[in-house]
């Protein structure tokens, strides 16, 4: 074999060499690529499958973070607010008087729930709690307006029944995503604000009775099975 044959030999052979090499080794580099990205997609499929499991628990859940101290406390102020309000004509400085003691027990009975969910390493605001707003709210607003028309219109001893009839709505509505208790709360309030239209008269020891003795009642009792 001469020189220039064997030259040629070995570049024919280099070349074929090369050329059933480079796949292989191109192809095994692929599939360690391809590896992590197997794994990652696992892993936040994983993820999701665990964020959606968490949202489903929440949302079906109970809102158990209604505090009986906090029910309690409304009580007091509306006991107070029912002993001072007796002084004074209703439609009067009395209408005065149960409107600030409304605003001041939301701000107590909400501070106390978001303590009691706190405490209990939960969100007030989400799942069932989001529920529970969204369903008192609108009795809530539907109340303040009809304050403003009753009270314009001279109507100011229908505002008692409205109030106890509203708020226990609310409470009915937005006690269906909490424990059984908060709900028989809500009817409580609604049979007293049906009787309290029904009797004008009695239109402020009624309110008493609701506010103040239904939730020193009520709150006593969601403390005591529920834990605060």
């Amino acid at each position: 074999m001469g020189a220039g044959e064997y030259s040629l030999c070995i570049t024919k052979y280099l070349t074929s060499l090369s050329a059933s090499c480079i796949p292989s080794v191109m192809e095994k580099r692929l599939r360690l690529d391809d590896a992590p990205t197997t794994s990652t997609a696992l892993s936040d499929r994983a993820i999701e499958n665990v964020s959606f499991i968490r949202r489903t628990m929440e949302a079906s859940g109970t809102f158990t973070a209604v505090s009986g101290q906090g029910v309690m406390a409304m009580g007091i102020l509306a006991v107070g607010a029912a002993a001072y309000a007796s002084r004074f004509p209703f439609a009067e400085a009395g209408l005065r008087i149960w409107a600030g003691a409304a605003v001041l027990s939301s701000v107590v009975g909400g501070y106390a729930i978001v303590r009691k969910a706190r405490r209990r390493q939960e969100s007030a605001l989400s799942g069932p709690g989001r529920k529970f707003m969204l369903n008192f709210m609108p009795s809530v607003i539907a109340g303040a307006a009809l304050t403003a028309a009753l009270a314009a219109a001279g109507l100011t001893a229908l505002l008692p029944g409205t109030w106890l009839l509203l708020y226990g709505t609310g409470v009915v509505t937005g006690g269906a995503f909490s424990v059984r208790i908060v709900p028989a709360m809500g009817l409580a309030f609604m049979a007293l604000g049906i009787l309290a239209l029904a009797i004008p008269a009695w239109g402020q020891v009624l309110m008493a009775v609701g506010f103040g003795g239904l939730h020193l009642a009520f709150g006593a009792i969601i403390a005591w099975r529920y834990g605060g």
